[in-house]
């Protein structure tokens, strides 16, 4: 027999198990690897004095390796730090993010993304990072973190002139003294210099210095480089990128003459005198230069150039009863060409 109390009991207990039921967390939906793009990589930033502008490459790719048609938007995320307040090892602060439309992608991965923003203030560091969407709920990793102290820039090195030299190019600029509005430097001022091969990427090279004259060596001989300068503040320990120069170009010139030809001999024949030499090894020898001397004369003069093809010349302008001397000089194919010393002289009367 049930009593109200049985009752009562058994009520509560159903309660108490439909509770437990129907307890559980939820999430968000996750979304698959198809969807979610890489993280972009090129973040970067160029200053003005209005702003900064960042730039980067549309993602072309998900995590998956497969192709992207299209990004819906990117999120740009922005902290800003008063320098007094700065701390290298706390957590960045970033604020909620702007949104920036996306587009179609560029199979090729040439669509650039540009936000602009002006709303900077001198003596704080910033910090940006990006990232993609294909959707609401499918955004790739955070972008590589780009971060500079704000302060109105220096202006851009004029008068940049390159000079090429032997597999090395010379640099060099006219100091920076303003800012872009005109003001005075009072900071500490840097340069960077910068190089390229295509004049449309272009990468630091060397670290920033503060002459006005740069030496890049290492270059091949016969190509193009490019390059531009960049003026650095430095705020109290913290480096505000300037003005960037236009583009100057130089080629590297080769300046290093072959070695002199060697094993010179010279033998008389019934129409004058034959010089022979070892022809010289050097792939960049476009020749050789004959000269002669008389007995008499202290300066040799040259008489015949011969192809590299060739090591054999006949001197058929001799006197008899004459003392002749010869030497032999090697040249490569620059304009003009680097010319070797002259090889030990081989005598011979006629």
């Amino acid at each position: 027999m049930f009593t109200k109390a049985h009752v009562a009991g058994a009520i509560l207990l159903t309660g108490t198990l439909l509770l437990a039921g129907g307890c559980g967390y939820k999430t968000g939906p996750v979304p698959p690897d198809t969807i979610v793009p890489k993280a972009i990589e090129d973040l970067r930033y160029s200053v003005s004095e209005k702003g900064v502008t960042l730039s980067w490459s549309f993602p072309t790719e998900t995590i998956r390796g497969t192709d992207l048609t299209d990004i819906s938007t990117f999120d740009v995320y922005r902290a800003v730090v008063p320098l007094k307040d700065y701390c290298p090892s706390c957590p960045i602060p970033f604020s909620e993010a702007v949104k920036v439309p996306g587009g179609e992608v560029d199979p090729e991965g040439k669509r650039q993304a540009v936000y602009e923003t002006a709303l900077l203030r001198s003596g704080h560091k910033y910090f940006f990072k990006v990232n993609a969407r294909t959707s609401w709920w499918a955004a790739s990793a955070d972008s590589n973190i780009v971060s500079f102290v704000w302060h109105i820039p220096t202006k851009a090195p004029e008068g940049v002139t390159a000079k090429g030299a032997d597999s090395s190019a010379v640099v060099s600029w006219q100091p920076v003294t303003k800012l872009m509005d005109g003001q005075d430097i009072t900071y500490p001022l840097l340069y960077q210099v910068q190089r390229s091969k295509d004049n449309a990427a272009f990468s630091n090279i060397g670290n920033p210095t503060g002459e006005t004259r740069f030496v890049d060596r290492a270059l091949k001989n016969g190509e193009t480089y490019y390059y531009k300068i960049q003026s650095i503040l430095m705020v109290d320990g913290n480096d505000v990128s300037g003005g960037l120069s236009g583009s100057v170009s130089v080629t590297a010139v080769d300046q290093t003459p072959p070695a002199p030809p060697t094993g010179i001999t010279v033998v008389e024949t019934a129409g004058g005198i034959k010089i022979f030499w070892d022809k010289s090894r050097e792939p960049d020898v476009k020749g050789y230069r004959v000269y002669r001397r008389s007995a008499s004369a202290n300066k040799a003069k040259q008489i015949g150039d011969v192809s590299a093809v060739y090591s054999i010349f006949e001197d058929t302008d001799v006197s008899k009863d004459g003392s002749y001397y010869y030497s032999v000089t090697a040249y490569d194919k620059m304009n003009p060409p680097n010319e070797s010393t002259k090889s030990r002289e081989a005598g011979v009367r006629h």
